[in-house]
């Protein structure tokens, strides 16, 4: 019997007939722990997340919840007997009910052996949805009926919380203040919690573990620290696009050279023969700013990021290279100017493939 609180086994998820993500297997270890799932539109995360609450059923593998078989090819469990509670991201409001009718039905399924009592005043002012308790959901906007469903899945406090593109609707300024209190929240009332998002950023921050799903397979599920400084392949790096791949050749045990940029030292996360041909991957963060190098490459771009500045280089074989610098930073590039690259060039953690 798994010892992990959920634990999904080469599961094949389908709809329709139609293979959607083969052959997955992840776990979550600890109550309460929070997990998102990455990947573009139409690849199967919200299958996923309708097989794990009962509305789709698997023919391989298995779905265990808190040591109970929920899915297999034996079994499946009702989804009103599963304590699981899924969050639609269209709306999936009672439309002849108001809002608070629609929230209140949450309350009435509630899970009586949770510990802790759920302050439901609370999240509504979390929410920001106390203006709109006596409307009926056409009358609301599509943001606020996300979040009106959101609390209803949050006050019945479920055994497992399934949440589709939960703050898709919402608007920035507000999105950052609700992930924050949603993250303190869920963990307060140790709600264990799978969320689909389309946001890395969110996933980074909501995650304790990220599983980046592609091409019909689940291709990492790490840490978020480690899916984005150690992607496992190049489908992973092209997804997050938070790098590029630059041809480079491996000159030793810490070191490698590429054309443009020179000798790069570092620490290689996976051992390469001296000689090899590998892509190195640059993220923004690895390579620092300064007026002073002999290296200089051109500006061709810049990107105002709040604290940061994403400056895009060419080089002279045409390679374009992120660069983040401080916005603090007491000299701004322009366009078609130089930008100077600080020598020697050290990676703390070398990523090829």
């Amino acid at each position: 019997m798994s010892k992990n609180f959920f634990e999904i086994k080469n599961a094949t998820f389908k709809v329709g007939g139609i293979n959607k993500v083969n052959n997955v297997s992840f776990s979550i270890e600890k109550e309460g722990d929070i997990i998102c799932l990455l990947g573009p539109s139409g690849i199967g995360k919200t299958t996923i997340l309708r097989s794990i609450a009962g509305l789709e059923k698997i023919d391989s593998g298995s779905i265990m919840l808190n040591g109970k078989i929920l899915s297999s090819n034996k079994i499946n469990v009702e989804p009103e007997d599963r304590s699981i509670s899924l969050s639609f991201q269209e709306n999936s409001l009672f439309p002849h009910y108001t809002v608070e009718k629609n929230i209140l039905l949450g309350k009435e399924r509630k899970n009586s052996g949770k510990k802790k009592k759920l302050n439901i005043n609370k999240i509504i002012k979390l929410l920001n949805i106390n203006k709109i308790l006596n409307h009926y959901p056409h009358q609301i906007s599509a943001g606020e009926a996300q979040r009106a469903s959101l609390a209803r899945s949050l006050i019945s406090q479920p055994d497992l919380l399934l949440l589709d593109e939960p703050l898709s609707n919402v608007d920035q300024s507000f999105k950052e203040e609700i992930q924050v209190q949603l993250k303190k929240l869920l963990k307060d009332l140790k709600i264990t919690t799978i969320i689909v998002t389309h946001d890395s950023y969110e996933a980074f921050y909501l995650g304790n573990k990220c599983g980046i799903i592609l091409n019909k397979q689940l291709k990492q599920f790490d840490d978020p620290y480690n899916v984005y400084h150690f992607p496992n392949s190049v489908e992973v790096v092209n997804f997050l696009n938070r790098g590029i791949l630059i041809p480079a050749k491996v000159t030793g045990g810490d070191s490698l050279e590429n054309d443009d940029l020179g000798i790069i030292k570092g620490k290689f996360i996976k051992h390469y023969p001296s000689g090899s041909n590998v892509k190195l991957l640059l993220q923004p963060e690895d390579l620092e700013h300064d007026d002073d190098s002999n290296l200089k490459l051109e500006v061709v771009d810049r990107k105002f990021r709040g604290t940061n500045f994403i400056y895009t280089l060419k080089t002279p074989s045409n390679q374009l290279i992120p660069v983040a610098v401080h916005t603090h930073h007491w000299e701004q590039h322009e366009v078609n100017e130089k930008f100077g690259i600080k020598r020697p060039i050290y990676i703390e953690h070398i990523v090829c493939f």
